[in-house]
């Protein structure tokens, strides 16, 4: 079944070709000025310019035309050529019945490709922090967009376990546990009683980086170890396959609480199983070149207004690069999934990084150019200041420790009369208030997290949604448990319920925009709108109480159609609704 607006819009189109006027496409959009019209068509002007004719003019034709379209009430101009449209009741409400049967229609825009997602990117060994907080979320929200579409989704938390930070924290244990087996010669995979856990981790990282960084020796001797790591050295990989497991055991808890998922957990590590037949396949489309003893491809282009640098392949040295293995990457999933698209999910400051890389995979036939990559780069989360968010003392703060802190100020706020489940509701609420808050910005855009704000149950917050949402469900809950029955709509009987149904009419545009920019802004600002106008619609009318029947049913069947169509965007956001507040 074709969206409402769509069936319309084809049908403008039509009556203008009938008019003698051609269009590729024709766009109705939700009127600025509700009180001259539900929708307005801003699409006349163009059309005088290519018939070199008065906009006025052809406007006037067209409203002719389509006055009498069993869909609208009222069509009129208005200044140099717009034309407002008003819709008739049976419209709107054939649109809200259709919707309360399946609120999915609205979503799905039978976008049939197969999209690689790469985000969360956490680092083995490093404990997560507050900067993979919007890889996850981001990533995480677009995936279920694609889904919500009509799309096929790979998603890959492309963890880093395979470079020099891992030679730096091996070398550390090995300088503070030298008899340890995995540094025997004889060593040949034999049990080792040697229990590392996350909290040793979290010491050992920053004190193993900064003792390589600080001493050249050192460092030295950190990039030897992971070179040998990389060549399968029985003791390095066997004590790093212990590392990783502790590591991602801790990482996969935190994205549990962030309702994060991955479909495949690689690494650089498993890429780089494929790099042999990624260097050989560059090799042969003759795109490396020598450069100062490095390995490197040429990706400048005659457009450029700014220095692109060659991607380095292999370092001087003789080491691949770590482009080298995002390069090894992209050839595993061709290989594996033959995507249409693949986007990745990393901080903006990583764009120079993936212009190079898209570059290298396009010039050597690596990815073809009929499959699309795209680099989705997210701005920062700072502090209630504007400066980068820290701990008391000045470290990055650990993601476990802002879902703490946020948890125990939802507690404090908002659940004064929840006695049981206290702490797993909190933590649902305080997942939703972060994932909103970080959602709710422009993708590239940095922002500033406030606490308080974040978490006021009066404001634009993941707070607010839910409060509103769990009381829909409520509403429902009481109609049935009184026996009181409805089906559908029937009427629309006050302007607050045309609001909520005009909003609803745009949700598909605003889906579709949000899949072209790959930002979930979009979404947000959309689910507060539609419900505040429900919570407005809410505050002047008594739903349960209603004494005329039929528009309590209407009541109730918009009640039930707002409560289905929060609880999807809240699902495309990753934001799980408690069962109270």
């Amino acid at each position: 079944m074709k969206y409402k607006i769509e069936v319309l819009e084809e049908k403008i189109k039509n009556a203008l070709k009938e008019l003698g006027y051609e269009t590729e496409i024709v766009i109705i959009n939700p009127s600025n000025r509700p009180e001259l019209g539900d929708y307005q068509f801003n699409g006349i002007m163009p059309l005088a310019k290519i018939y070199h004719k008065n906009p006025v003019e052809i406007a006037n034709e067209l409203v002719s035309k389509i006055k009498d379209f069993p869909e609208i009430k009222e069509a009129s101009v208005a200044g140099p050529g717009f034309i407002n449209l008003t819709f008739t009741d049976e419209l709107l409400l054939e649109f809200m019945n259709d919707s309360e049967k399946d609120i999915t229609s609205n979503y799905n825009l039978g976008i049939n490709k197969t999209i690689v997602l790469d985000y969360g990117g956490p680092n083995v060994a490093k404990v997560l922090h507050v900067g993979h907080l919007r890889s996850a979320n981001i990533g995480e929200a677009l995936k279920r967009l694609c889904n919500a579409v009509g799309c096929t989704t790979i998603s890959d938390v492309h963890q880093g376990d395979w470079g020099r930070p891992m030679g730096m924290v091996i070398l550390e244990i090995k300088n503070r546990y030298p008899d340890l087996a995995y540094f025997k010669e004889d060593y040949n995979g034999e049990y080792v009683d040697f229990e590392i856990t996350n909290e040793d981790l979290i010491e050992l990282y920053p004190i193993a980086t900064t003792k390589a960084k600080e001493d050249p020796e050192i460092m030295e001797k950190a990039r030897t170890i992971t070179y040998e790591l990389q060549n399968k050295h029985k003791g390095y990989y066997a004590l790093w396959q212990s590392i990783v497991k502790t590591s991602l055991d801790e990482v996969k808890k935190i994205y549990k609480d962030l309702n994060t998922t991955f479909d495949y957990w690689y690494g650089e590590s498993d890429n780089f199983e494929y790099m042999d037949k990624t260097l050989e396949f560059l090799y042969s489309k003759n795109v490396i070149t020598d450069s100062e003893g490095a390995k490197v491809i040429d990706v400048k282009e005659e457009t450029d207004k700014l220095e692109i640098p060659p991607l380095i392949v292999i370092k001087s040295n003789g080491a691949v690069s770590y482009e080298a293995t995002d390069l090894a990457c992209l050839y595993e999933r061709m290989q594996d999934f033959k995507p249409d698209e693949v986007w990745y999910m990393t901080d903006k400051r990583q764009e120079l990084h993936f212009t190079q890389t898209f570059r290298a995979s396009y010039k050597s036939g690596l990815v073809p150019t009929s499959t699309k990559l795209v680099f989705n780069g997210f701005g920062t989360m700072n502090g209630p200041d504007g400066k980068p968010f820290k701990t008391r003392d000045g470290g990055v703060m650990p993601l476990k420790d802002l879902l703490d802190m946020v948890t125990i100020e939802c507690e404090k706020r908002l659940m004064e009369t929840i006695t049981e489940n206290r702490d797993k509701i909190a933590r649902v609420i305080a997942v939703a208030a972060i994932k909103y808050a970080d959602l709710l910005p422009y993708r590239a855009t940095d922002y500033n997290f406030d606490i308080e704000k974040f978490t006021d149950l009066n404001g634009k917050t993941g707070t607010y949604l839910l409060y509103s949402t769990i009381r829909m469900k409520s509403l429902l809950q009481k109609a049935k448990e009184n026996n009181i029955e409805f089906n559908e709509m029937k009427n629309i009987s006050n302007n607050a319920i045309k609001k909520i149904i005009i909003a609803m009419l745009d949700l598909k545009r605003v889906i579709k925009r949000s899949f072209e920019n790959c930002s979930l802004n979009e979404i947000t600002e959309y689910l507060y709108k539609i419900t505040n106008l429900y919570n407005n619609f809410y505050a002047d009318n008594k739903v349960l109480t209603e004494e005329n029947l039929e528009n309590r049913e209407s009541f109730l069947a918009l009640t039930k159609i707002i409560y289905d169509n929060n609880c999807y965007l809240l699902n495309i956001l990753g934001i799980n609704i408690p069962e109270k507040m």
